[in-house]
């Protein structure tokens, strides 16, 4: 998604943008840096924030919610965030930080929203590996793609943060809001969960 598809109305919000920054307080990252510049009224690091940002925040929704809802989710999440900027002290990284306002912003959807339950196509690969039949790299893909949205909630955010989004294990812990151990053992628990899942049928029967 572009950033003119990211459409934040500044003017609304823009006069609480007003603190400044100490001086001492050194970002440790250059998107930390643009949020805390965004943050004390400054326009082209907002757009720099979102430009940063954007692809890794609609990855992350795309998983949680499903493309159909990634687009209007990552437009609610930047709005949430131009909103709580001014209150965004830098003492964190700003990716986790966006990250975890996306992961309320998902979970507010899926409380309002009607929709169907999460389902996989476990069946449809015990089929096709039955058969025995080749699989292309696409629809491997695919599959793999359903079997992460269909894990239990927290294992698929941490998975999905760490090996898909690509933050370290402590940044994952701050969006989820627990410990770095969990962050660790909810990720081992999903591959587990994974790898069970993409074993035919015959062998999941004899384990």
């Amino acid at each position: 998604m572009s950033l003119d598809r990211v459409r934040i109305t500044a003017p609304t919000v823009w006069p609480m943008f007003r603190r400044s920054v100490p001086v001492d307080h050194a970002p440790a990252d250059p998107v930390t840096a643009c949020a805390l510049a965004a943050a004390a009224g400054d326009r082209a690091a907002l757009d720099e924030f979102v430009r940063a940002t954007q692809a890794g925040v609609r990855q992350f929704l795309i998983h949680l919610a499903g493309p159909a809802d990634a687009d209007d989710l990552v437009q609610e999440t930047y709005l949430r965030a131009v909103r709580s900027l001014p209150r965004f002290t830098g003492d964190g990284p700003a990716r986790a930080w966006l990250l975890a306002i996306a992961r309320r912003a998902a979970a507010d959807a899926v409380r309002t929203a009607v929709r169907r339950p999460r389902t996989t196509n476990v069946g449809d690969w015990d089929a096709v590996t039955a058969r025995g039949a080749r699989v292309s790299a696409v629809d491997e893909a695919v599959l793999v793609g359903e079997l992460v949205a269909g894990l239990e909630p927290d294992r698929r955010d941490a998975f999905v943060l760490t090996q898909v989004v690509g933050l370290g294990y402590a940044e994952a812990a701050q969006v989820c809001g627990c410990p770095v151990g969990t962050i660790r053992s909810r990720v081992s628990r999903a591959r587990e969960d994974l790898v069970a899942a993409l074993e035919p049928g015959d062998a999941r029967a004899s384990g």
